[in-house]
């Protein structure tokens, strides 16, 4: 760290780590960020301020008069210009009239708690020099699962773990991903399948692929996308249609197979649309004060689609698969995969009747998430 960095660092109120080992890869530096963040330690991204998470910090008596938000929860809060507000993702910086601390900062980043403090503020939005440092941090912390919001430049913050922007590219980049292994799984839906588990070197979600059937030359297969979802594949959620769209894309699959064809199922850790399984459940609360599902996102700060579909990419690549028949009435899933270089050549259909408990989020993702309807 050379001397100009160490001054600003020590300006902003916490100690940044002297050297980052020089062994220590991009991809491991923010992989150990994300682990810092979850732990409550704060950040350091080289160029800006030292950053500590407001939900999970564990310094109890540090302090800042600045805050960083993302601008969806700048929006509820009131605080988001016409241009910010055209960037809902983008992050903002809010200054406030006494210090923040921890206890305060929750108040303001955790829409659980805004009818049990709905007086908040003064605030204002500040212009922000370090924006690329700071939409990286915001990405770390939807990556860790915690809420997005950092006291920034924090006094008595600690140590901070150092980084650079471009290692978040590094620790995102699909190819690190690799099969780990593979098995014969029988399943209720098909006795003939086969589970393939990925791994990445840098991060630890672990993803899987159900091929069903026996791959012939020339036959291409259909293709299931799976986004993790604990409470509608595990415990049956009445909420969202997970589960059954799960068990309906196996029997597909199962069903193709008997016909000379053969399927692929990606089961992607990604739960709550990439927001993480306690950021989900938070979304679900406000849901029940009457938020639609992108609403509640949008409260929390978090976006309304933050799935990796690049990953499904990759895992298709290392099966050979380059061309595929995507199950989904979702049409941003078939234009990331044909960005991601997946050749679809046909959305196959795949919808399931709505019930009382998830008529609305069905819904929603018609009406406002663009799905269709056959």
């Amino acid at each position: 760290m050379g001397e100009a960095q160490r001054s600003r660092a020590a300006d902003y109120g916490a100690v940044a780590l002297s050297e980052t080992p020089a062994t220590l890869s991009p991809a491991r530096r923010a992989a150990q960020a994300v682990d810092a963040l979850r732990h409550g330690w704060a950040i350091h991204i080289e160029g800006g301020p030292v950053l500590l998470p407001v939900e999970t910090g564990i310094a109890p008596e540090a302090a800042s008069t600045q805050m960083l938000i993302s601008c969806a929860r700048a929006i509820t809060l009131k605080l988001a210009n016409q241009r910010e507000a055209a960037v809902p993702h983008a992050p903002v910086l809010i200054r406030g009239g006494e210090a923040f601390d921890l206890a305060s900062g929750l108040e303001i980043a955790d829409p659980s708690l805004d009818l049990v403090n709905p007086m908040k503020g003064p605030f204002q939005a500040v212009a922000l020099t370090w924006e690329e440092q700071a939409a990286a941090a915001l990405e770390l912390a939807r990556i860790a699962g915690i809420l997005p919001a950092f006291l920034v430049a924090p006094e008595r913050a600690g140590e901070a773990h150092a980084l650079k922007v471009s290692d978040l590219a590094d620790y995102t980049d699909p190819a690190h991903l690799m099969i780990a292994t593979r098995a014969r799984l029988p399943v209720s839906a098909s006795e003939e399948a086969e589970i393939v588990a990925y791994r990445s070197t840098h991060d630890t979600r672990e993803h899987v692929a159900l091929v069903i059937g026996q791959r012939r030359a020339g036959q291409v297969p259909l293709v299931r996308l799976h986004s993790e979802c604990l409470t509608g594949d595990i415990l049956g959620s009445l909420k969202c249609d997970c589960g059954p769209q799960l068990d309906a894309a196996l029997h597909a699959m199962a069903e193709e197979s008997k016909q000379g064809g053969w399927g692929v199922l990606l089961y992607l850790r990604q739960e709550g649309r990439g927001i993480g399984l306690i950021n989900k459940m938070r979304a679900y609360k406000l849901q029940d004060q009457g938020f639609d599902t992108l609403e509640a996102n949008t409260r929390l700060g978090l976006p309304e689609e933050a799935r990796d579909f690049p990953v499904a990419a990759r895992m298709l690549e290392l099966l050979s698969v380059d061309a595929i028949r995507l199950m989904t009435n979702n049409p941003a899933k078939v234009d990331a995969l044909q960005s991601a270089g997946v050749d679809v050549i046909e959305r196959v259909q795949h919808q399931l009747p709505a019930n009382p408990h998830n008529a609305r989020y069905l819904a929603t993702k018609r009406d406002e998430a663009g799905h269709l309807l056959k």
